[in-house]
Formats: C-alpha cells, sequence, structure tokens
C-alpha cells in the first residue's frame, strides 16, 4: 500500500487507540501500523510515511492526554480531520489459570490507574501497581511473565493469550476518551452543521486580564469553548500556551472572526482544524451571530460609508 493508505496509530496491537480507529469506516482499507508513542505515530504522519494518525487527545475522566497537545502545539503543523468517542472499561488480565488471589502485581497506562483506582482498593487491595507505556503494552508485560495481571481492554486478551479475570471495570460511569484522526495541512472540508474547531494561541504579554481579553474574543461572537486547556511553552515558569476547542466551523463567520480577534492579539494562533464533532450536536448560534447577521451588517457598513445607511 502507498503511505497515504496507512495509518498509524498508539500501540501496540491491543490499545483502546487501536479499537477506536476500528469504528472508522475508512479503517478497513487502510494498512493500520502501531507505533510506540504519541509522538512516533504522529511524526509517521509529518515524514510522509503515513497518510493520517489516530492518538488520543482527551479522556473524561482524566482531561487532556498532553502527549498529544504538546505535538500538535510546538511540533511540526498538522491538522485535525476528525474525532473519535470511544467509551471505556476495562478488563483486568491475566495468564490461564490465574485466580484473583494470585495476583499480586499488576500494569497499565497511568490513565487506567485513575479509572480502576476503588475497584483495586476494594478487590485487590496488597497489589502493587507499576505504569506501562500503553495498556496495550501492560499486557504484553503479562504474558511475559513480569505482572500477574494488566488493565486493558478486553479486545486485547486474545492478542497476548490471556484472560480476561474481571470485566468491565470503571470507577467513573460513563468514562469516554477522545481520540482526533491527525494528516498533513490541507484545504478544509465543508462544514456540518455539527462541526468544532481546535486552535493554540500564545499570551503575547502577561498582565491583568489578558487571558479575559482574548475569551472574549470568543464570547462576544456567541462561540461556546468545549474546552480550554493551559500548557507550559518550555520558555520559563509562568509562560503557558492555551489550547481550545470551539463549537463551530473556521467558515462560520462568528468562529472566523474570532480567530482572526485571536490573531490581531496574540503573540501567535496556531490553527489545528474544523472537523465533524463525533457527537453530531450541532452548534448552537445565539441571536446576533448567524452568517446572514454578520453579511448584513457588513452591508450596513458598506452603505454607510457610501452614506446610504
Amino acid at each position: 500500500m502507498s503511505p497515504a493508505s496507512r495509518y498509524t496509530y498508539l500501540g501496540p496491537e491491543g490499545t483502546f487507540t487501536e479499537a477506536a480507529l476500528r469504528t472508522l469506516p475508512e479503517a478497513a482499507t487502510r494498512e493500520l501500523v502501531p507505533m510506540v508513542s504519541v509522538a512516533a505515530a504522529l511524526d509517521a504522519v509529518r515524514g510522509g510515511e503515513a497518510g493520517g494518525a489516530l492518538v488520543p487527545i482527551e479522556n473524561s475522566v482524566e482531561g487532556g492526554i498532553t502527549a498529544t497537545l504538546d505535538e500538535l502545539a510546538f511540533g511540526e503543523p498538522l491538522m485535525i480531520y476528525r474525532e473519535v468517542l470511544l467509551p471505556i472499561a476495562f478488563a483486568l488480565l491475566v495468564r490461564p489459570g490465574t485466580t484473583l488471589a494470585d495476583v499480586k502485581t499488576v500494569t497499565g497506562h497511568p490513565a487506567a490507574q485513575v479509572q480502576v483506582r476503588k475497584w483495586m482498593a476494594e478487590s485487590l487491595p496488597d497489589a502493587q501497581w507499576e505504569s506501562a507505556a500503553s495498556n496495550a503494552d501492560g499486557a504484553r508485560l503479562v504474558q511475559e511473565g513480569r505482572f500477574d495481571g494488566a488493565f486493558a481492554g478486553e479486545f486485547a486478551a486474545p492478542v497476548y493469550g490471556l484472560e480476561p479475570l474481571a470485566t468491565d471495570i470503571h470507577d467513573a460511569q460513563n468514562a469516554t476518551t477522545r481520540f482526533v484522526l491527525v494528516g498533513r495541512p490541507a484545504r478544509l472540508a465543508a462544514p456540518t452543521g455539527a462541526d468544532k474547531t481546535s486552535a493554540v494561541f500564545w499570551l503575547r504579554d502577561d498582565h491583568p486580564g489578558a487571558l479575559l481579553e482574548l475569551l472574549q474574543e470568543f464570547a462576544i461572537r456567541g462561540v461556546n469553548l468545549m474546552r480550554i486547556e493551559s500548557r507550559p511553552t518550555g520558555e520559563g515558569l509562568g509562560r503557558y500556551c492555551f489550547s481550545v476547542d470551539a463549537e463551530g466551523h473556521l467558515t462560520d463567520r462568528r468562529v472566523g472572526e474570532a480567530l482572526m480577534g485571536l490573531r490581531r492579539r496574540c503573540l501567535n494562533v496556531r490553527f489545528l482544524g474544523s472537523y465533524p464533532r463525533a457527537d453530531e450536536v450541532a452548534a448552537r448560534v445565539t441571536r446576533g451571530t448567524t452568517d446572514a447577521e454578520f453579511l448584513d451588517a457588513a452591508d450596513w457598513l458598506n452603505r454607510a460609508l457610501d452614506g446610504r445607511a
């Protein structure tokens, strides 16, 4: 297959990321290649070795996935083309014949520990936890005999010759992880009416109300922010950039003008893409912020300049 027909993902085989990727219809016609890290998956796209990469970006329990947020903010520019929402529940995977009393050491991705902590306290109070690079990698370590159990997706069990000793483990109900399909920057697809726009912006200088001033660029245009997170820039204590998701598409006048406002005020703005929302919920458009009303206001201004208002 050509690189364009290849998708990379956070591996190894059996991760929740692979499960999310396989929900995409086009995955059936792509070569799916596991990578050792988020950075490696994205670098394959940057280097032209793959047409896209699916990586986790946000979890409903733990928040943003910092490795992905930082790669999109500071690495060579890429663009988000779609998102996938995957409900998350864990299974305790063990080697055949293992009982609950045999489980003294367990492993999994650090994000998994947050979601199974209460279950462990009740069911495995004396078990020792050690983090793995991914949940599937934890399963591999159990297969190799280095741990007694791993918290991973139940679907990973046959991949590594393990058995699920307990299933449907989750401390938080309705836990969900959001994944994004990322590719090289290209012309935007047309809006669907249920879209999301992602961007990163850097403050020009730190002063009282600096962040509020920038958020008002969204507020006064009726653009709802669905997520905002600060990330250190690495340039010293107190130096941050802000990653945001907003309702709407860049071609929506309210969204485009909000980002133009940020561009005027910020040291830098990185556009990360406008793409369909996985939940297909249409953006809420308040009175005075529709495209028709923006166009009417522009027409009024032109008539005023001509003395016809």
